[in-house]
């Protein structure tokens, strides 16, 4: 009797690492801890937890998941150097299954900036390696800017990286050069010409600056490639990661040309998109492919006359596969605290009792301000509400006034770790007049990049979600909130940019930086 196994693709998560060094996409420590543990839940075969080196918030937080993680395998980013890397295995020693994942550019334009010859470079490999096949023993080797390096040296080097003890060699499309076919050819042609390659993994990291990291990664696994490296929603940097939603749904949907599988439970997808998107303050766009709104949406009339016959004329996923509730049944003032409960399960959130009692409490506010609470109203709600839980600004009240005559007044109370300070401001509009109020209370140099109004649903009395994207220093923070009142919305925004702030103010020692008050008079 014999058994029809597929290939099991491992999945590689890097949006604790990779997806955080995307501009604005600002985590605290408790959020980076609360997100590894759902993605050790959903089956995630290793965790990228971070830059040890690149900070003491970095390597608390690492150290912490590596002690806290279950089943995943915590993985730390190194640069080619012995200090990284022994700061690294101090920072994952701990994890049950450890990993160091140590890296080198390896293309001429990479070469040139520690300004290393051919040579040099390749002894260096040699060394770093070896340096961290000795401490622990998964080692993950990447030649960063692969697809632009020259066949015979990419050869070269993953040849020594291998003999020096790597066991994964992952091969990096650094600025998402490459093409799908050239893709599959790389990965295939190093697993055939290069000595050793047999005994190794080769994982695939690609970036989605053309628009093609999920499928240059599909086509990597065609290749050889038994490791997908990527982010929840496809975070990351300039124009993101490979989406770890959409290599595992693709390999899910389309198993009949790719045989492969993967450790990842499906249905706890949805849940971890909207928890990424609330801490990192990067709103998913509508149109997003698994996770969007509108993934399962459908507005032609053809199309929904098919829906109605036959679900499967317009759907290759069930909605229920990735943990979409696949009802939307209303709310209203009059419901109670058992059906919010079912309601919030439904969508993915599991709340204990004491934060049930607070939900409830702005459920009902927003109730009495709408006719019918819909489910994406829940999901606005909850996702204000878990940025504000850490937040030390608060808004405690706001009121404006404006029109057409003369410029607009915001009269405004902010609590600061339980102290409250108001101030008066006017400007060209009540949003300005509402942040000009802020800045006359909190002291900062930062400017306001981006300012963002999308509704939550349709009608007059829809919850407005507005993003505010910030700039101090070279620091870039995202703010977000959801209010029925669009001014209210944009001023909590405000705040929570500014609390997020804080946090990269004091990333250096993994806390959170005072907040200076000015005297607002």
């Amino acid at each position: 009797m014999t058994t029809d196994t597929k290939p099991r693709v491992r999945i590689f998560d890097t949006t604790l690492r990779d997806g955080e060094q995307s501009p604005g996409a600002t985590m605290t420590h408790e959020e980076k801890l609360e997100i590894a543990a759902l993605l050790d839940e959903m089956g995630v075969d290793i965790i990228e937890a971070g830059f040890p080196i690149a900070s003491e918030g970095d390597f608390a937080a690492v150290s912490e998941i590596a002690r806290q993680t279950k089943d995943a395998t915590v993985c730390g980013l190194a640069r080619a150097n012995l200090k990284d890397i022994d700061r690294c295995w101090e920072a994952v020693r701990h994890a049950a299954s450890p990993r160091i994942h140590t890296f080198i550019g390896t293309s001429p334009l990479h070469r040139a900036i520690p300004d290393l010859t051919m040579d040099e470079m390749a002894d260096r490999i040699h060394e770093t390696v070896t340096h961290a096949r000795n401490l622990c023993d998964d080692v993950q080797w990447s030649p960063m800017d692969a697809t632009r390096t020259e066949w015979d040296y990419l050869a070269r080097v993953v040849r020594i990286a291998i003999a020096a003890g790597a066991s994964t060699i992952n091969i990096p499309d650094t600025v998402g050069y490459t093409a799908p076919r050239e893709s599959a050819d790389l990965i295939r042609r190093l697993i055939a010409e290069v000595e050793g390659a047999e005994d190794v993994v080769f994982a695939t990291h690609c970036h989605n600056d053309l628009g093609m990291a999920t499928a240059n990664a599909l086509a990597a696994v065609e290749g050889g490639a038994r490791q997908i490296e990527c982010t929840i929603n496809g975070l990351g940097e300039r124009a993101g990661n490979t989406a770890l939603e959409e290599v595992v749904m693709a390999l899910r949907v389309r198993g009949d040309i790719m045989p492969y599988e993967t450790g990842v439970d499906p249905s706890k997808i949805m849940a971890i998109s909207r928890r990424v998107s609330a801490v990192s303050g990067f709103a998913v766009q509508p149109n997003k492919a698994i996770v969007g709104k509108n993934a399962f949406a459908h507005e032609s009339g053809i199309h929904q006359d098919g829906m109605l016959k036959n679900r499967e004329n317009f759907e290759i996923m069930r909605p229920e596969d990735i943990g979409l509730s696949g009802t939307s049944l209303p709310l209203g003032k009059h419901s109670g605290r058992a059906a919010l409960r079912a309601k919030l399960e439904s969508l993915g959130y599991a709340v204990e009792d004491n934060q049930l009692m607070d939900v409830f409490v702005r459920f009902k506010a927003l109730a009495d301000r709408k006719k019918e609470v819909l489910d994406d109203d829940l999901v606005a709600l909850m996702q204000s509400e878990e940025r504000s839980q850490q937040d030390t600004i608060r808004l405690e009240h706001l009121r404006v006034v404006c029109g057409t005559d003369g410029p607009a007044e915001a009269e405004l109370r902010l609590s600061v770790d339980g102290t409250s300070k108001q101030a008066k401001a006017s400007g060209d509009g009540p949003v300005d007049a509402a942040f000009n109020a802020v800045k006359a209370l909190i002291d900062h140099r930062a400017r306001l990049q981006l300012y963002q109004v999308a509704a939550v649903t349709e009608g007059t009395d829809a919850q407005a979600t507005v993003t505010v994207r910030m700039e101090e220093e070279g620091r870039i923070v995202t703010g977000a909130s959801a209010d029925t009142d669009t001014v209210t919305a944009s001023a909590k925004a405000y705040v929570n940019a500014l609390n997020r702030l804080m946090v990269r103010r004091g990333k250096a020692g993994g806390d959170r930086a005072e907040v200076s008050y000015k005297d607002a008079g």
